[in-house]
């Protein structure tokens, strides 16, 4: 072999060495962190349809106990939830034994309280399915199967930090006023032939009640969290002022996630990729309206972002709300395993699952059509969102690893 040829092979054989070492050996933890995120994803799609029955298996403990004991301070339910069935069926069909009104905030809701001793937030229909909510992104009243939605949709994220909700159809002659308290009781009045209650809420009004067809009413309920895990409340760092003509920090200066860095929670720890997790589920779902969030108390800045009050979603398909995604395309930032799960969703898996996962729910269809095409539309956003940050700042920094361990003793 003459020398120029060994000098060419020998610069081949550099070449895949050090393709090797970079690509290969290096990113040898990477690799094996993308296929267990592969492999999550897979087994989620697989128990994606959860079938309401009527029993649970194997366990004498009661729907609300297991619940309970799902929650922890970064999941409220676990990756793998056999019971998830039994427990969306005893929140579907336990009797109600007592109906009160709904705890402090905007909208109207009920306090229920099933059979058993649980606590379940109920939300009654206010729009049909086709309906389209005009005007400002958080305008209307709450939609109860955006809640129902967004549970399914946090599911699929892969998040878990979701209340568990299912749809439910209450007759309100039978099963609410005969069990309802004085100041709820003093909410109802008759429409025509149905049956109708406005609640206690800062936009309620008796001029605007919530209507059954009849005697029955269409509604979510969302599970309420256990006592044990109280609750603390923090305005969220990109909320809006909802005042015309006064613009948020964050609206004009584009350098305004670098003063949150600086604060706390926002300076350790996985909140402000909680913020940038939330963001993008809420921009799937055209949620303007996360003024505030929640976490469990005391937990120095390590409790996950509750995704609770979902309802101000999924109010018109042909609005997408890039502002929603200012944490994201501000910070340029977001989890590995973020990332690897919206990519394993595009091409129309995201429609196919949400169908798939909501098929089996009381009230379904839960969403129209265009709004499950709108969800793999802003998809595509968020997608070009992370690509143009990439290209900017390099994968490195914007691709964040965090990986917290879950713990369910």
């Amino acid at each position: 072999m003459k020398l120029k040829q060994r000098v060419v092979l020998l610069a081949i054989l550099l070449v895949i060495f050090i393709f090797t070492k970079v690509f290969l050996i290096d990113n040898l933890d990477t690799s094996a962190a993308n296929r267990e995120d592969q492999r999550a994803f897979h087994r989620m799609m697989v128990g994606l349809r959860v079938e309401l029955v009527p029993k649970l298996d194997h366990t004498l403990q009661s729907p609300w106990e297991i619940a309970a004991q799902w929650v922890v301070p970064r999941e409220v339910y676990p990756e793998e939830t056999p019971e998830l069935g039994a427990i969306m069926h005893a929140m579907a069909t336990k009797k109600i034994i007592k109906a009160d009104v709904g705890y402090k905030g905007t909208q109207l809701k009920a306090l229920l309280i099933l059979e058993g001793g649980q606590k379940v937030v109920f939300k009654p229909k206010r729009y049909n399915r086709d309906y389209v909510v005009e005007g400002e992104p958080y305008a209307g009243y709450d939609r109860h199967n955006a809640e129902v939605a967004a549970f399914h949709l946090d599911r699929i994220l892969g998040f878990r930090r979701a209340p568990l909700v299912v749809g439910r159809f209450v007759n309100l002659r039978t099963e609410i006023k005969p069990v309802a308290t004085e100041q709820l009781l003093s909410t109802f009045l008759t429409v025509g032939n149905n049956t109708c209650f406005y609640g206690k809420c800062y936009y309620c009004r008796e001029t605007e009640p919530a209507c059954a067809d009849g005697d029955t009413m269409e509604g979510s309920v969302t599970l309420w969290l256990p006592d044990v895990w109280p609750l603390q409340k923090h305005r969220h760092p990109w909320g809006r002022t909802y005042r015309e003509g006064k613009l948020a920090r964050w609206e004009y200066d584009e350098s305004y996630c670098d003063a949150v860095k600086k604060t706390s929670p926002y300076d350790s720890g996985p909140r402000l990729l909680d913020i940038i997790d939330t963001a993008i589920f809420d921009y799937l779902i055209g949620n303007a309206d996360r003024h505030h969030y929640e976490s469990f108390q005391d937990d120095e800045g390590a409790s996950m972002l509750i995704l609770l009050d979902n309802a101000k979603s999924f109010g018109n398909p042909s609005l997408d709300e890039r502002s929603i995604l200012a944490p994201l395309y501000q910070c340029c930032i977001i989890r590995v395993s973020t990332w690897n799960r919206l990519n394993y969703l595009k091409n129309g898996v995201l429609k196919s699952a949400l169908k798939s996962a909501m098929a089996h729910d009381p009230i379904a269809p839960v969403l129209s059509e265009p709004h499950l095409d709108a969800a793999d539309q802003r998809l595509l956003s968020v997608l070009s969102t992370v690509k143009q940050c990439t290209d900017q700042f390099g994968a490195d920094a914007v691709l964040v690893e965090d990986r917290m361990p879950l713990s369910h003793l």
